[in-house]
């Protein structure tokens, strides 16, 4: 993997990486669009076919285990969670607002896999209640050159705190 770092001291390169960073900027926003509007079903597609999801205490990330709120491997598994949200499960009526910031490309590696972090903040409001912040983290991602554009390989959605509400379903 080719360090971000290390990309930032040849012009040419930095100005790629920018250009690269503002793409993944684009898809952030895009992605979070999808979600605020409600378009579960069209959430999966922003990943590969073997797209990795998972939202996870940072405790769980700092420690290396594999646990995770959310854990789903392959979009099979990312379709299945966006038709139970919506066809299942029973929740008061909510909105969602996604914020995301300080987008970093970290690495490259030779097969062109472009490692970035984020920071995101999920705002949620419910009916007849005031605005909270439901999450914030980082976004770990693992993003692949598609012909449609970039497609998350995995993006692992690292939660700060320790309390979080009782019903996590949504994507973050």
């Amino acid at each position: 993997m080719t360090n971000a770092a290390n990309l930032n001291r040849d012009p040419q390169t930095a100005a790629d990486l920018r250009e690269l960073r503002l793409e993944i900027e684009e898809f952030n926003y895009a992605y979070a669009q999808t979600l605020d509007d409600g378009d579960l079903r069209a959430w999966p597609d922003y990943f590969t076919d073997d797209g990795f999801y998972r939202i996870t205490a940072r405790e769980n990330w700092e420690a290396d285990l594999p646990l995770g709120l959310i854990y789903c491997d392959g979009k099979g598994m990312l379709t299945d969670r966006a038709v139970a949200i919506l066809e299942t499960v029973t929740y008061a009526p909510r909105y969602h607002q996604h914020f995301n910031s300080n987008v970093r490309v970290t690495g490259i590696d030779p097969d062109g896999t472009v490692h970035a972090t984020s920071n995101y903040m999920v705002l949620r409001t419910q009916i007849e209640e005031e605005t909270r912040i439901f999450q914030s983290g980082r976004y770990f991602d693992r993003f692949v050159r598609a012909p449609g554009g970039l497609l998350l390989r995995s993006r692992d959605c690292v939660y700060d705190t320790l309390t979080i509400p009782n019903a996590l379903i949504f994507p973050v």
